[in-house]
């Protein structure tokens, strides 16, 4: 029997057309549809969580130009206007960030949105009297400071309200159905499209890359092209970029580079923008997964016998019922000496990361009430923030991401407002200003789906030969925690973390960590794998991740050609997956693999370091 699972409040909020007019007058425009943005950006990371994508005054603390759309008024007369916002500061300050106004026809409506409770809800902007016609609606930004606005309605009586979800407009039918363009996602579709196999590959951003695009701005980390499959690796070679480095500049990532590789695929229908939000199941076997555009809000189902969870927060595999986990497993239960005595909902956290520029000139930064309180003592002094700007470590990882990105970008702020304006060495930083506050955080972990083998830290470290061995993991076993002497200062929530290097010899990982224990078609690659929080430390960086990708690529076509599952090919079709990850499906004109922070890539004995900074 099937059944049909969706993210919540996907029903109640999914996005309608650019605008719509409801039995009773009311008029309902998604943000995100705006025929013009100006400077707000398109935000689709917490649909599951809120419902919607919305747009965001990403300014830096510089007032972004105006969001504008138009719409026919049916008839004439006095309307409510309605945003659906919410003040990203309230848990940390009753005052508010980011703020703005809706402005009709020109006219400037008279409340200030974007104050109050912390909650995403309507917030009435005021009340203006319309004639039958077209009709111009702003979004005007106060502050630069990140004021978000999901949907204007205006209404006839008092309360909002939204059209109900639409249905699927079309069904896209493939041989494999590659979920996540990160890198895992992106090497995983290119693999099995090379191999013939009819490829559709989904992601919610409008670039591909993940952590490494211009978005995240992550360098790609581990070693490829290692025995025993040396050929593993030359895809990722192919799309990577050619330099490495944390929050760099935006071309030094190269979106393009890996847009032009998958264009260049015959067998490869891309569909960015593209939220899985639903999956239907078959018994123990995902029948097919629904897509939603993050702007237009069309849906698309997505038929095909195989799937590949590549979206590092494991959403498909969540919405089909498949075993996962999150946090840190206890030290009875796996046996590893790295692991903590009790197991805790603790993991890596996420990073905005950051940087400045020298204006040539003294460029002012505000100072405002809702910036937490800095001082020479637990001050941060530096240009830019690297990795180790990580939040979020004691919170969900998928629930409260929001917050967890926000209180990222609110402890930026407020650091390098006191920086600017109190610190003893302000003269230093006069001159600098913004050149780039991440929005789209970087996670390190959240869902971990559960294979028919679970990598642990004794089989990597004690290099425990498995029959199925696949691509080498050659990063550290690298763990983050806690600054110790940030925490002393926020030890409700700190920011700045550490982490440990574990080292090890070049380890295949089990092609049975590849695929879900319990539903029989799903394969997974990426930091979303079947094994431990503290295998996790070394599985999770993305040069290793994109040749999971190209191994199971490869897998689905020994799937085609044998009409079994995931699991079969590790069951009675091993020597023909062998073959394959042989020979490689590279072009054989990769790029030369670039190894960025030697100090934390792996080729000797294991042992352990503390890397604080």
């Amino acid at each position: 029997m099937s059944k049909t699972k969706l993210t919540p409040f996907v029903v109640i909020c999914m996005a309608m057309a650019y605008s719509s007019l409801a039995a009773d007058s009311t008029i309902c425009l998604e943000a995100e549809q705006f025929k013009e943005r100006g400077g707000w950006a398109v935000d689709s990371q917490f649909i599951d969580q809120m419902g919607s994508s919305f747009l965001l005054a990403h300014g830096m603390g510089k007032p972004v130009a105006d969001a504008v759309t138009t719409f026919e008024c049916p008839a004439a007369g006095t309307y409510h206007v309605w945003a659906r916002t919410r003040n990203w500061t309230a848990p940390w300050s009753i005052h508010a960030a980011g703020t703005f106004t809706v402005k009709v026809n020109g006219k400037e409506l008279p409340s200030v949105l974007g104050r109050g409770a912390g909650g995403w809800l309507w917030q009435k902007a005021g009340e203006v009297r319309l004639e039958k016609g077209t009709v111009t609606v702003a979004l005007h930004d106060l502050t630069g400071f990140d004021g978000r606005c999901d949907a204007v309605c205006l209404t006839a009586g008092e309360a909002p309200s939204r059209p109900d979800a639409p249905a699927p407009s079309r069904t896209v039918k493939a041989d494999f159905v590659v979920c996540g363009g990160g890198i895992a996602g992106t090497c995983a579709a290119i693999s099995a499209a090379r191999l013939g196999l009819k490829v559709a590959l989904v992601q919610d951003r409008p670039m591909l890359g993940g952590a490494n695009s211009s978005e995240v701005r992550v360098h790609l980390g581990g070693t490829m092209n290692l025995g025993p499959y040396p050929r593993l690796g030359d895809v990722v070679a192919e799309i990577g970029p050619a330099k490495g480095g944390n929050a760099q500049s935006a071309e030094r990532y190269e979106d393009q580079r890996k847009l032009d590789a998958v264009s260049a695929e015959k067998n490869i229908s891309l569909f960015l923008n593209t939220r899985i939000v639903a999956a239907k199941k078959d018994g123990d076997r995902i029948a097919s997964v629904t897509g939603r555009d993050v702007v237009t809000g069309a849906l698309t189902v997505f038929d095909a016998p195989l799937f590949a969870d590549c979206t590092g927060d494991a959403n498909v595999g969540f919405l089909a019922g498949a075993d996962f986990r999150m946090g840190r497993e206890s030290k009875a239960e796996t046996g590893e000496d790295m692991a903590p005595e009790k197991a805790d909902k603790m993991t890596m956290g996420a990073s905005v990361q950051w940087y400045t520029k020298d204006a040539g000139k003294s460029v002012a930064f505000p100072a405002e009430p809702w910036m937490i309180a800095f001082n020479e003592q637990n001050c941060e002094h530096g240009l830019r923030g690297d990795w180790d700007w990580e939040t979020g470590m004691m919170r969900d990882q998928i629930n409260e991401f929001e917050r967890i990105r926000d209180y990222g970008m609110l402890v930026v702020y407020s650091n390098w407002s006191f920086l600017k304006n109190k610190s003893a060495k302000r003269a230093k930083y006069a001159n600098r200003e913004f050149a780039w506050v991440a929005y789209v955080a970087g996670k390190r972990e959240s869902r971990r789906l559960m294979g028919d083998h679970i990598l642990k830290q004794q089989d990597i470290f004690d290099f425990v030969p498995y029959p199925d061995g696949t691509c080498c993991t050659t990063w550290a076993i690298d763990l983050h925690y806690p600054m110790p002497r940030n925490t002393k200062h926020y030890d409700g929530e700190p920011f700045r973390s550490i982490c440990t290097h574990n080292k090890h010899y070049a380890y295949p990982i089990p092609y049975r960590c590849l695929y879900s224990r319990n539903v029989s078609n799903l394969f997974m690659a990426g930091r979303n794998i079947s094994v431990t929080h503290v295998a996790l430390g070394t599985t999770r960086v993305m040069r290793t991740t994109g040749m999971m990708g190209e191994v199971v690529g490869m897998a689905a076509r020994v799937c085609k050609d044998h009409g079994c599952l995931p699991r079969g090919v590790y069951e009675s079709h091993l020597d023909d997956l062998k073959a394959l990850m042989k020979k490689g499906v590279g072009t054989g004109k990769p790029q030369p693999p670039q190894n960025y922070n030697k100090g934390s890539l792996i080729s000797g004995a294991p042992q352990t370091t503390g890397n604080v900074k």
